[in-house]
């Protein structure tokens, strides 16, 4: 009996580290919409380049949000917000606002006010 109880918790210890590692290294929302629409028409060199627009948080929010009208994607704020902090995090060292505060108005109203 001892050696079943064993086993039971040793396979319910490794199923759970499985799931816990899985969902560690799932992608983000902003990851996945950034992949899904946007790397077609954009590789690393857009992001690292010398005349890029965005310079700071709002710019780099408003020009998601810019880039996803026009392609008429029709995201919603909160995905605007997760694909710019996705880029922020992988591409551009700006200080952006705590997660679940996406700021009021949108990105391009964000984008006039100061940083």
């Amino acid at each position: 009996m001892t050696h079943k109880l064993f086993l039971v918790v040793l396979a319910g210890l490794f199923t759970g580290g499985v799931s816990l590692a899985q969902s560690k290294n799932s992608p983000s929302r902003g990851e996945l919409l950034y992949s899904t629409h946007c790397i077609a028409c954009h590789s690393t060199q857009l992001h690292w380049r010398d005349k890029k627009l965005a310079t700071n948080w709002s710019l780099l929010k408003a020009e998601v949000d810019r880039w996803q009208k026009t392609t008429g994607l029709r995201w919603r704020d909160e995905d605007v917000a997760e694909v710019a902090r996705y880029l922020n995090a992988l591409y551009y060292p700006f200080p952006a606002p705590a997660l679940g505060r996406t700021g009021a108005g949108s990105a391009t109203a964000q984008a006039k006010s100061k940083d």
